[in-house]
């Protein structure tokens, strides 16, 4: 009767056991979720630029191309006199953050290419160009991908979208990696090759006195949520702003 009770004890806190180690399982892994990614397209863009002083003009083209489970987004941009002053490509898969990128690299003008790794197995990111080390916690997104992370967020989470709000990301460089925070502002109208688009601008939030690269974007909601303009300004107040003037489905 005694072995019979204590089996039956042992039965019910193995249990015990095995159901508080699956719940602290499952509370430590995100949820499965089904994102709604932008359908691919080859995106053509005019650029205006600024660049030491010296206004720049000339194209980009981007090549955003996705199947639900991976992603590859390959840009290269073209300055009048100068040729390709960038080559830039981002891939990866598609897990329960979003966007998940395997390596990012670009080849700047008179440069070296870069590349930085996201070793998912090992859990942590590296760079070619600096010995920095940073850990994967989920949702890290690198300078091309995340544009589209954005764009997938607002396509599958439309409340996190509304004007005042505040998207923090992860963002990896090429030699390291930085917090940043991203504000949902007013819808703004924009004049486009392909017409007038009503959009949603999206922000990086740049803290009084620091030095860092402002990125604006303007989403175009009627448009698949493509990013219709992209701004990036340095702080010496540089910047490169390139324009959609064409979006072919591919």
């Amino acid at each position: 009767m005694k072995r019979t009770l204590y089996r039956n004890l042992e039965s019910m806190l193995l249990a015990t056991v095995i159901a508080t180690s699956a719940s602290a399982t499952l509370a430590q892994t995100p949820a499965k979720r089904s994102f709604n990614l932008p359908p691919s397209a080859d995106l053509n863009y005019a650029i205006n630029a600024n660049q030491r002083g010296l206004p720049l003009n000339g194209t980009a083209i981007i090549h955003w191309k996705t199947d639900k489970a991976t992603y590859s987004i390959t840009t290269e941009t073209r300055a009048m006199l100068l040729g390709k002053i960038l080559e830039a490509k981002s891939e990866g898969t598609i897990d329960a953050f979003g966007l998940a990128p395997l390596t990012s690299t670009e080849k700047r003008y008179r440069k070296d290419p870069t590349t930085a790794t996201f070793n998912r197995d090992a859990k942590t990111i590296s760079f070619s160009a600096s010995d920095a080390s940073y850990p994967i916690k989920g949702g890290e997104q690198d300078r091309n991908s995340v544009v589209w992370q954005l764009a997938t967020i607002a396509r599958s989470t439309p409340n996190k979208f509304k004007t005042g709000a505040s998207i923090p990301l992860t963002v990896v460089g090429q030699k390291d990696a930085d917090a940043w925070v991203f504000k949902v502002n007013k819808a703004e109208k924009i004049k486009t090759a392909t017409g007038d688009l009503n959009t949603i601008k999206v922000s990086r939030v740049i803290k009084d006195g620091d030095k860092d690269q402002k990125l604006d974007i303007w989403f175009a909601p009627s448009m698949e949520w493509y990013p219709a303009r992209v701004r990036i300004t340095e702080p010496d107040g540089d910047f490169i702003e390139q324009t959609l003037t064409k979006a072919d489905p591919v």
